[in-house]
């Protein structure tokens, strides 16, 4: 099994806590995306990072390699087993990416400093609304850490990249990301270029 990663995006990056929070056996290669391996490109053609290749298996969208590995390796569960909790947990994962992903990926892809500062806002303001739900249980409502906690880990962790600071009245998603940044499957994850935001991380919760 071999997951083609990028050192620094957070798709490869909650895919790379689902890997270390299971315990999984799994070849992590970083790759340069503008300068993708031939064996990658062999077996994606699109070159989509994260791709997981697994024998003759090849999956390249993060959500869909994140419940893969969680069928597959069962224990610990991080998705609910209940068909009802787990079409929740689904779409919390899906309103995550809709909602806080997509201006993260348009905060560092714009060139544009008015839309950079205005998605920085948007996001800064949608995780301030949501704080009460992030105080409601240990982790994203549920009581056991989960896939969505693995999206979240990974996009709460470059806040201070994008240039977010959370203000006092977001004390509780602070508690929560660090609760989870804590755990040893999360530090695990970590590549070196992301180990450099710990700096700014610290900086952060001071």
């Amino acid at each position: 099994m071999i997951l083609y990663s990028s050192p620094a995006c957070a798709y490869s990056h909650r895919v790379r806590i689902v890997l270390f929070e299971k315990n999984i056996a799994a070849d992590i290669e970083y790759v340069d995306t503008a300068k993708l391996p031939e064996d990658l490109l062999a077996a994606n053609p699109l070159g989509n990072i994260p791709t997981m290749v697994d024998r003759d298996l090849v999956l390249s969208d993060s959500r869909i390699i994140m419940e893969y590995l969680d069928e597959r390796f069962p224990h610990p569960p991080l998705h609910p087993m209940d068909p009802v909790a787990r079409a929740r947990a689904r779409m919390l994962v899906h309103r995550i990416d809709q909602d806080w992903s997509q201006l993260s990926d348009e905060i560092e892809k714009s060139s544009d400093p008015k839309k950079k500062a205005k998605a920085a806002k948007q996001l800064r303001d949608g995780l301030v609304s949501a704080a009460p739900v992030f105080a409601a249980k240990p982790y994203f409502l549920s009581d056991e850490f989960s896939l969505v906690d693995c999206s979240l880990a990974a996009l709460l962790w470059r806040l201070p990249v994008l240039g977010i600071e959370l203000p006092r009245q977001a004390e509780s998603i602070r508690f929560y990301a660090n609760r989870l940044f804590e755990r040893e499957s999360f530090q695990a994850s970590l590549s070196e270029k992301e180990r450099e935001y710990a700096t700014l991380n610290h900086r952060a919760s001071a």
